[in-house]
């Protein structure tokens, strides 16, 4: 496993970040025990960094993998909070819940323009003196537009961005792919550290995960690649993966095997577009939001791309 300087913060990251979002009640909802257990299993294959968020409800899975030896591990995550109060609480809640007194990152969580940044000036005040008092150790951004990424490159207190960016650019709501490598050379030539989410596309890249891979691994500028696993074995495939290694065959199978989901989001907004493109005739609108006919659903993924607000995973 490969571990490089994440930015200017001095935290050395591996190639690797466990996406903590896939097993928690927000989607698989592994039970605590077994949670925990492929994110140790992770630990134990070189992964020292774990994205998360207050939303996501995985703080318990990150104590108890941790508790049981991942004692070395940089957490970073993220809450909503647009006002200073509420950030603290979050923080707060955040080293309570993992049980620590301090979290290596936290982010402004999901900023979709410049104006909801400068909206949320209070919480990254916030941030800044968290940082000042070690609280944490590094402030940031998630977003999956390119705009944010811009502005936050030229942002002074923030250290890191977490963008989304994919093969396809699936996700990406205000341009393409290579619109957005542009701004993330852009945000690393202004100091920023980068760690990036959505390699597969919120899993509608599945199908074509080794090539995914391969593509966002050969990108300058990215230090770290979050990635959400649910098992054991998607975390061994893609710790071989990152580690340079050609995978057997049969960890491929076992991932491939695993069963899965199509994952309409409660913030879907019934614009259609998706139905309208699927080639199984598995999606509908049914009172304002997209339903799937899951008899019908192949998990090809097409949908994903025609989705503007990100609402369909394959989980």
């Amino acid at each position: 496993m490969d571990y490089q300087v994440l930015g200017q913060t001095g935290l050395k990251v591996s190639k690797l970040c466990f996406g903590g979002l896939t097993i928690g009640p927000l989607q698989s909802n592994r039970p605590l025990a077994e949670g925990a257990a492929v994110m140790r299993a992770a630990f134990d294959a070189g992964v020292n960094f774990v994205d998360t968020a207050e939303l996501y409800g995985t703080y318990p899975y990150i104590r108890k993998a941790m508790a049981d030896g991942g004692k070395h591990i940089i957490i970073a995550s993220k809450s909503y909070a647009y006002t200073y109060e509420d950030m603290r609480t979050s923080v707060e809640t955040a080293c309570r819940e993992i049980g620590r007194d301090y979290i290596d990152i936290f982010l402004l969580h999901e900023q979709s323009s410049r104006m909801t940044l400068k909206g949320h000036a209070d919480a990254l005040a916030y941030l800044c003196d968290a940082k000042r008092q070690g609280i944490i150790r590094a402030t940031g951004v998630s977003t999956h537009t390119i705009d944010v990424v811009r502005a936050a490159a030229l942002i002074e207190e923030i250290d890191i961005i977490h963008p989304i960016i994919n093969i396809k650019g699936i996700g990406i709501t205000d341009g393409t792919a290579g619109e957005m490598l542009e701004a993330i050379r852009f945000a690393v030539d202004c100091g920023k550290g980068i760690y990036a989410m959505k390699a597969l596309g919120g899993g509608h890249l599945n199908a074509i995960a080794a090539q995914a891979f391969a593509w966002i691994l050969a990108q300058s500028g990215i230090t770290s690649i979050a990635v959400g696993m649910q098992t054991i074995d998607e975390v061994l495939l893609n710790t071989a993966i990152f580690s340079g290694k050609n995978p057997d065959s049969q960890l491929w199978d076992n991932v491939k095997a695993a069963p899965r989901r199509l994952l309409v989001e409660d913030w879907c907004a019934g614009c259609g577009q998706c139905a309208s493109r699927c080639p199984a005739g598995a999606l509908a609108v049914v009172e304002g939001k997209v339903r799937a006919d899951y008899a019908r659903c192949i998990l090809c993924g097409y949908c994903g791309a025609y989705c503007p607000d990100f609402c369909l995973k394959v989980i």
